[in-house]
């Protein structure tokens, strides 16, 4: 449901597991962006025009965890596992090769799932305040996942949220936003599963999946991921200690850390345009 006209052209593309709405502006090298849990492609909307004057391919999917305006088929394989495969196979259908890849937050977990086990088309990652190791997810959110176990427990949420001083809660975007976050992009986030129970559908699916088994087995695994990794990491994160991207940049054979000041999770959101200008170096 990504709304924002900086993001470029809309296009839909069919996969095995159903069809996605993504955004693409730009001509060069490719930049596949990753976000996170309840948000969707409108999280990049201040990095992807910065990129493209830049010179970049730049594609911002919806991803299927909740802020998505497509439903995915109802057979779909949505468990962290099979959120990565859709992200190799997005790649794979548009034949991108030599991509950068960009995860924040949720995002960031199944870029390193996808590392780890479908590196190919990647040629660098870049992982922005993200679930990793054994935060996955962080303390506050584990208790929001075991709702989807409950019926009905996700419609009631959707429901209250109409409350828009909600949004504010640490559950919500307290936690993840030092600054609110403008009121016409967090309806783009959370009205899709307010209104379709077939996007709750999709979005409990994934959270009954979570564990942090999948990013401990990653970071096992993927030392030997040898191309390029930028880690770019918020110093005053609530969620994700800078410690854990201490640990990711000394596991890769050829990662740096850049810390980000003045924000928490969502960087894009709290300072626009700052990922971009990383990414831009580090991948020109």
């Amino acid at each position: 449901m990504a709304k924002t006209q900086e993001l470029g052209a809309e296009k839909t593309v069919r996969l095995s597991q159903g069809s996605l709405t993504y955004r693409e502006r730009g001509v060069g090298p490719a930049v596949v962006f990753v976000h996170g849990l309840l948000v969707n492609a409108d999280l990049w909307r201040h990095e992807v025009p910065l990129l493209a004057e830049a010179g970049f391919r730049c594609l911002a999917p919806d991803w299927p965890l909740g802020g998505h305006a497509l439903p995915m088929d109802s057979g779909a394989d949505l468990t962290p596992p099979g959120v990565a495969a859709l992200i190799e196979e997005f790649l794979k259908a548009l034949d991108l090769t030599d991509v950068t890849l960009v995860g924040n937050d949720t995002g960031g977990a199944l870029v390193q799932v996808l590392m780890a086990c479908r590196p190919e088309r990647v040629g660098r990652v870049v992982l922005v305040s993200c679930d990793t190791q054994e935060v996955f997810f962080p303390a506050p959110f584990k208790q929001t996942a075991k709702l989807a176990h409950v019926p009905g427990a996700l419609w009631l949420v959707a429901q209250s949220l109409r409350l828009r001083f909600l949004y504010r809660l640490p559950t919500v975007f307290g936690l993840i936003t030092k600054r609110p976050i403008p009121a016409e992009i967090a309806d783009s986030y959370l009205l899709p599963m307010r209104r379709s129970s077939e996007i709750r559908r999709d979005l409990a699916k994934f959270l009954r999946g979570v564990d942090s088994r999948h990013t401990v087995e990653a970071f096992a695994t993927f030392g030997g991921y040898d191309r390029p990794v930028l880690l770019v990491w918020a110093k005053e994160e609530r969620l994700f200690p800078v410690a854990l991207a201490e640990r990711l940049r000394d596991r890769l054979p050829d990662a740096r850390l850049e810390l980000v000041e003045d924000s928490y999770t969502f960087i894009p959101e709290d300072r626009p345009g700052v990922v971009g200008a990383l990414v831009g170096k580090f991948a020109g």
